[in-house]
């Protein structure tokens, strides 16, 4: 993992990032210096052609969810996301090098060039995802612990990190609770630094259920670091490998001293901006799709068309949420609130399509505009439920040190909540982006947003 303005990346995703773009800069530079250079007319214009270009290859690929792990996508699938990306990438490239003036030498050859890249980027996207070279990157782990909490570091690893290779386990001197399978578990005396250089290990996962009375090595996990391996416990674990801060292997001093949760005046301004001004022009771009939603609401159901619903926002301050309609008038005629269920038959036939495409949030932008929400934060719960929540489920709180989203973290990394306990496993998203928060994961969420609403992940 690489942390870029506190947020972790893999190095795969990096990796794939940079051959994606380096792939079609190099391919529209190697047919442009000859006749470029010979005419005297420099490399600026195709150069920053093919920069705009390869931005707009990274938008497709992050917005077709091609830089996620593909162990659990079929070969068909990528074969569909990597159709739909050319479809939408070669009409751009034959446009952005098309606006280039006619007296750059070699314009068509570098269009076609320029097509020839976007093609090859995601021809090549679908080999190396389902490919035994992408096994070639991979991290080797050793986990110190043997009960319940090492066994949860396993199975998350396995499921979330394909290039993780557990090399076993050590058994802490405390332990009693021995949760993983005997032939997993390293019988040695030797120390542990020995033990990771023998084994190669990139990564030690300390994951003790008992970590009292001197059940660490200290000394022996601080010579591993010295050495060059690095050393997690298995909160710093799981932010940075599932992004996510684990409410139930967390304590609050470690929230307190530990880094992140800043809340500085710049970031704050800085994020306004950001706010009104993608308001602002996804307003006007959605504006005929939200002219449309509203007479189709109007004409299959008597109501209005706007739902309006106190939620809880920044601070604890409540404020009237605007969403369109997707539920019939008397939903809730009881007045008690409800979780939202899959397959809920409150939800009318343009309500069912304006969820499952996000629709039904865009009015919420005006909420943007007047400073109540942010366009990336913890989703706004309503008081009902925030009442019951912070009795229930530590930290629940914290989330409300900032503004609540659109969108957000947990939005498009767990499905739809529809009860307690998914709502303590999103708040462990929340909380990642409260504790990371930054322009930089603003874009991450926005970018993976348009990758949820594309294959309508998580809909109610």
């Amino acid at each position: 993992m690489i942390r870029i303005f506190n947020h972790y990346l893999h190095r795969r995703t990096l990796l794939q990032v940079m051959i994606d773009l380096g792939l079609i800069v190099a391919l529209v530079l190697a047919l442009s210096l000859g006749p470029l250079g010979d005419a005297g007319q420099g490399i600026a214009l195709p150069l920053l052609a093919a920069l705009v270009l390869a931005a707009c290859v990274f938008v497709i690929n992050s917005a077709t969810g091609f830089y996620e792990y593909a162990h659990n996508r079929t070969l068909l699938q990528s074969l569909a996301r990597a159709t739909a990306g050319i479809v939408v990438g070669l009409p751009l490239a034959w446009l952005i090098f098309g606006l280039l003036p006619a007296a750059v030498p070699g314009r068509e050859l570098m269009q076609l060039a320029a097509m020839g890249g976007v093609a090859a980027v995601f021809g090549q996207r679908v080999f190396f995802a389902h490919s035994k070279a992408q096994s070639l990157i991979r991290t080797r782990i050793l986990i110190y612990g043997a009960g319940p909490a090492a066994q949860l570091v396993a199975q998350t690893l396995t499921q979330s990190d394909p290039h993780a290779e557990i090399v076993g386990f050590v058994v802490g001197p405390n332990e009693t609770e021995i949760a993983v399978s005997s032939h997993e578990i390293l019988k040695s005396d030797r120390p542990l630094s020995d033990l990771a250089r023998d084994l190669r290990v990139d990564e030690i996962v300390v994951a003790l259920s008992e970590r009292r009375g001197g059940s660490m090595p200290l000394r022996q996990l601080l010579d591993c670091k010295l050495s060059g391996v690095r050393v997690l416990d298995i909160s710093s674990h799981f932010e940075k490998s599932l992004a996510q801060i684990r409410i139930d292997h967390v304590h609050a001093g470690a929230l307190i001293f530990g880094e992140g949760f800043n809340q500085g005046w710049l970031r704050t301004v800085v994020k306004r901006v950001f706010d009104v001004v993608c308001a602002l022009v996804l307003l006007s771009l959605a504006l005929p799709v939200m002219v449309v939603t509203a007479i189709a609401i109007k004409l299959e159901s008597r109501g209005p068309v706007f739902y309006r619903q106190v939620r809880v926002g920044y601070n604890g301050k409540p404020f009237e949420v605007v969403k369109f309609r997707s539920m019939r008038s008397d939903a809730e005629g009881d007045g008690k609130p409800r979780w939202a269920k899959a397959n809920d038959d409150r939800v009318t036939r343009v309500g069912r399509l304006i969820r499952k495409l996000r629709i039904d949030e865009l009015p919420q932008l005006i909420n943007v505009l007047r400073g109540e929400m942010s366009l990336v934060g913890p989703r706004p719960e309503r008081p009902y439920f925030v009442e019951q929540l912070t009795q229930q489920v530590p930290f629940y709180a914290v989330r409300h040190s900032m503004k609540p989203g659109v969108t957000g973290w947990a939005q498009v990394r767990y499905h739809y909540g529809e009860s307690v306990e998914d709502a303590k496993r999103k708040l462990e998203y929340d909380l990642y982006y409260v504790k990371n928060h930054s322009l930089f994961l603003d874009l991450v969420i926005i970018l993976e947003t348009i990758a949820v609403v594309l294959t309508a992940r998580g809909s109610r």
